[in-house]
């Protein structure tokens, strides 16, 4: 048998090459959506360029997921249900700064020591409710600003809008009126109830291994030495 180790398939050498170039897709897709929305002032030539960068992102997101659709060999239906978060990314502009979630888990993943399990929900969860509310956050006020009878009029009012809908605390204050801040209002709900489950489901199970620890070692101190319990 050889001791080499295996060659890394085409679809595997693709994905490598392609995590820094998505990854400052990312960036440069939430920036200058970002520049575009907040900076309403600045010249033509500017918001051209924000458009430009965020199209070129968007270009590169379809481009390589056509790519690993080639190189997997799957047939299109079957790649869509083993990839739904790249398919996703494609299709909703929201969820593109996810890609740098996928980033950090690799740059972890060969940079030691990596966090346990509960420790990367938590982070994991934390990135990603970050990322997704600054996006929605963005597009509520991008959408609603200009819109009548809008009670979102600030990207202050948007910002807390968006913590009270991933908290699932609605306090009604402010909503959109629109149908995209409205379609993006559900979505960042399904989000908030997913994430905050997910953290409260993994933070629950960590304190029960730590009480069950704690009485493990409770139960070992009392036992005699030298025997099991019972023993004469």
């Amino acid at each position: 048998m050889s001791d080499r180790p295996p060659t890394p398939s085409r679809q595997e050498h693709w994905d490598r090459r392609m995590e820094v170039p998505l990854a400052v897709a990312s960036f440069a897709f939430l920036g200058a959506y970002a520049v575009h929305v907040l900076a309403r002032d600045l010249p033509e030539v500017w918001h051209d360029a924000c458009l430009a960068a965020t199209l070129g992102s968007w270009t590169l997101f379809v481009v390589d997921y056509l790519v690993r659709l080639r190189l997997s060999g799957l047939a299109p239906h079957r790649f869509l249900r083993a990839h739904p978060l790249d398919t996703l990314v494609v299709v909703l502009p929201l969820l593109r700064p996810l890609r740098m979630v996928k980033l950090y888990d690799r740059v972890q993943r060969r940079h030691g020591p990596r966090l346990g399990l509960y420790g990367r929900v938590m982070v994991y969860s934390g990135l990603s409710v970050s990322l997704l509310g600054f996006a929605g956050s963005l597009t509520v006020y991008h959408h609603e600003v200009d819109a009548p009878g809008a009670t979102i009029v600030t990207f202050g009012d948007s910002v807390w809008w968006t913590c009270a809908t991933l908290a699932t605390v609605g306090y009604g204050d402010v909503s959109p009126v629109t149908p995209v801040g409205r379609v993006t209002a559900v979505g960042l709900m399904a989000c908030g109830l997913a994430l905050l489950g997910a953290v409260t489901g993994s933070f629950s199970s960590w304190l029960i291994q730590a009480f069950t620890r704690e009485d493990e070692k409770r139960a070992d101190a009392g036992r005699p030495p030298g025997g099991s319990p019972g023993a004469s």
